[in-house]
């Protein structure tokens, strides 16, 4: 005679079936899509984006003159507003997506190696030092690296041989100091202290106003009709090499740069751009802002692109999709080139966030002269369906042919 299972097993093996089909469903494709799905699908007119809803979802386009490619795709790009409905086998509604069409923004990609001049606004400090037979007054005062001092005595600081001035003249007099720290401001009093050694007042601590280096110009143009042309560069800030605070601009130029070296990037250990600028001084505009999202500014003088004279227009993120694509940059004295690469992942974001995409470069000429993506090529704008859709940002360090890109409308956005 067979005998049945207790209840109290039977119960167990239905919870754990219940417990995988649940778990099953919860990464499925399917459920995948309706949670990375955001809210609003933002593309430009002309633009295409597919939405691929797996089986059993089907995707039903509302308010807009688009046409399906089939039960489970929709294609989009036709009216400024529409409202696409993920619903399953078309009977039952499981989510609503807006598709924004925005006016098809057109800007010059960049490509063009820039030097990068920056003094900040005030003084930062880097590290701070006991005096030949004195502690760091600084420390005793509560300074610490990374605080950036904006005023002395009363005076708004432009140049750390400014504060050396200031200390010289007051010797022992208390100094009242203004410092930031993140997002507060605080006020705090030093008394410099005579080093044993040089017998010269010091405050004990090590300070830094400017920095320079190179890079690749993003976009350039008008972002509003009659409206100044602005720039947009690097794709991410630039911060101090000690702290690793991002640099306030107190203020600061882009320049033309020649490529005079090529460090080739390796494994672990990322290659860089050599260029020259200082000397030539050849100015393309101020610096007015800096962020974790690049430089931004305005040109004074215009430069000639030698690959898109006409410029192109943006790609909105929604349509940037993984497969080949290109980058314009400098690494030669041979100029501006476009080398091909390949977005291997497309992150979905609603809001501006860094690393929306990744990218391998396939270009043979560019590997070879390279090593792939290196230091002095972030900025470099990346073209995809003949749109300028972002910029390169950063490069892995364990595989120099990959890096991360952002969106051109995350940088668009910081204007």
């Amino acid at each position: 005679m067979r005998m049945k299972p207790p209840p109290t097993r039977r119960r167990k093996a239905a919870a754990w079936l219940l417990s995988a089909l649940l778990l099953a469903g919860y990464y499925s494709p399917q459920a995948q899509l309706l949670r990375v799905l955001p809210d609003t699908l933002s593309i430009a007119m002309g633009q295409q984006a597919v939405l691929d809803a797996p089986f059993p979802l089907t995707v039903t386009v509302h308010e807009g003159g688009v046409e399906a490619s089939s039960s489970t795709d929709e294609t989009l790009g036709q009216e400024r507003q529409s409202t696409a409905t993920i619903s399953l086998l078309g009977l039952l509604p499981l989510r609503d997506v807006d598709i924004d069409i925005s006016d098809d923004l057109r800007l010059y990609p960049g490509g063009q190696a820039v030097g990068v001049a920056l003094h900040t606004q005030g003084v930062l400090v880097v590290g701070t030092s006991d005096l030949t037979g004195a502690h760091s007054p600084a420390r005793l005062a509560g300074i610490q690296a990374g605080d950036l001092i904006t005023e002395a005595a009363g005076v708004t600081l432009e140049s750390s041989a400014q504060l050396l001035d200031l200390i010289g003249r007051g010797g022992a007099t208390p100094l009242p100091l203004t410092v930031r720290r993140g997002e507060s401001t605080l006020r705090l009093t030093l008394e410099p202290k005579r080093d044993g050694q040089s017998g010269d007042y010091r405050i004990g601590a090590w300070v830094r106003d400017s920095t320079a280096g190179v890079g690749t110009l993003s976009f350039y143009g008008q972002i509003e009709e009659g409206g100044p042309t602005r720039f947009g560069a690097l794709g991410h800030a630039i911060t101090d090499a000690d702290t690793q605070q991002v640099l306030t601009v107190g203020r600061g130029e882009i320049m033309l740069a020649d490529i005079v070296d090529v460090r080739k990037g390796q494994s672990g250990l990322p290659g860089e751009l050599k260029g020259s600028f200082l000397r030539e001084n050849r100015i393309l505009g101020p610096i007015a802002l800096n962020n974790v999202y690049g430089i931004y500014g305005s040109l004074d003088e215009i430069p000639q692109h030698p690959l898109y004279p006409d410029g192109l227009p943006i790609g909105r993120r929604d349509a940037v999709h993984t497969g080949p694509a290109t980058i314009l940059c400098t690494v030669g004295a041979d100029g501006m080139r476009e080398y091909d690469v390949e977005i291997v992942e497309v992150a979905r974001q609603s809001s501006p966030a860094q690393r929306s995409m990744v990218l391998r470069v396939t270009d043979e000429a560019l590997l070879e002269r390279t090593g792939g993506i290196v230091q002095g090529m972030s900025g470099s704008p990346i073209l995809q369906d003949g749109r300028l859709i972002g910029a390169v940002t950063h490069v892995f360090v364990n595989d120099p042919t990959m890096g991360y890109g952002l969106y051109i409308e995350w940088m668009l956005a910081q204007e």
